[in-house]
């Protein structure tokens, strides 16, 4: 299953006309990487929630055949959380292992590893988690002897040594049908706050799979835009552009992500940005660490409470990713 049914405040205004796994990524959507790393381990058959712009999910995936997959489409009308969202699906869930992956994230992690885990420590669900020897804001796994203990705050960088990072959960999880017992039926719940503390509190055996690779996740517009650049740089280029841009002779455009049908205009100068798709940069105009749409898709609609500022251009909305 892949979890597709969240808002996407933290990316908003990018997330206005679409869902967060719908947000394109070097020319793919970003749930479509996740529909090609299942598929690579077998996973023929995909469980897709929806809620926030559904529609853009489902043009983004289809029918699945260009991932070599087959889709069942979730429909939440009231947004249920990342386990009442499982328990939405149970009804194409509850018969076998089945594999949980986030629809905000690309990684090569190693899910047979995963899953020898899991079969080896007979789990009711596995976490795969990775260090995280930054102590960027993810929040705490607590593990003893590979099995979880329960989750804690955001890490604090003076709490550990590099021998001993702390560890965070990738948003890959494999459960057996037996979770449902602890899953509450048709209504909002989380996995990490009402689920795991529940199973754990009955002597339920929660596995920690320790992972190694590569492993992005694409929550802020920020974050959006260093992998974008992190990625494009291992192409040897430092601007990604979608089908029908037009950029002018005397355009500077770098480090930059541009969606469809973006024109920059004579003399403009764009680095670190993202381009939304039908925006228009006049000519002479300077564009740096910011994200633009067109102002018209935002106009008069209220920002998330967790959505960067923005301010009206002309016709864009521009919105700061300066810290």
């Amino acid at each position: 299953m892949i979890l597709s049914a969240g808002y996407g405040t933290r990316l908003w205004p990018l997330t206005e006309d679409r869902s967060k796994p719908a947000i394109p990524i070097l020319g793919k959507p970003l749930v479509g990487y996740v529909a090609e790393y299942l598929a690579r381990y077998g996973c023929d058959e995909i469980v897709v929630n929806l809620h926030h712009r559904s529609g853009s999910v489902r043009r983004a995936l289809g029918d699945g055949s260009t991932f070599k997959v087959k889709l069942h489409y979730v429909e939440e009308p009231e947004i249920l959380g990342t386990s009442g969202g499982i328990d939405n699906a149970r009804a194409l869930l509850d018969d076998e292992t089945f594999i949980v992956v986030n629809g905000k994230i690309i990684t090569d992690i190693d899910l047979n590893a995963a899953l020898e885990t899991h079969r080896r420590t007979a789990a009711l669900a596995t976490l795969v988690v990775l260090p995280n020897p930054s102590c960027e804001r993810f929040s705490l796994v607590k593990a003893k002897e590979g099995l979880l203990e329960g989750f804690g705050g955001m890490p604090n960088p003076g709490d550990y040594v590099c021998k001993d990072p702390p560890l965070m959960f990738t948003g890959i999880q494999i459960l057996e049908p037996n979770i449902f017992d602890y899953i509450p039926r048709g209504v909002f719940s989380h996995s990490t706050t009402d689920v795991y503390p529940q199973a754990l509190a009955k002597g339920e055996r929660i596995a920690v799979h320790v992972a190694e690779g590569h492993w992005y996740e694409l929550s802020t517009i920020k974050r959006y835009l260093d992998i974008s650049l992190q990625l494009l740089a291992a192409t040897g280029t430092d601007t990604s552009k979608g089908s029908d841009c037009r950029i002018s002779a005397s355009a500077e455009v770098h480090e930059a992500i541009l969606w469809d049908n973006v024109i920059v205009e004579d003399g403009a100068r764009v680095r670190r940005a993202v381009l939304a798709d039908n925006v228009r940069i006049p000519a002479g105009s300077l564009i740096g660490n910011e994200a633009v749409v067109c102002a018209s898709l935002v106009e008069g609609k209220e920002p998330p409470a967790k959505a960067l500022k923005g301010e009206l251009r002309g016709d864009n909305f521009v919105v700061s990713l300066a810290e």
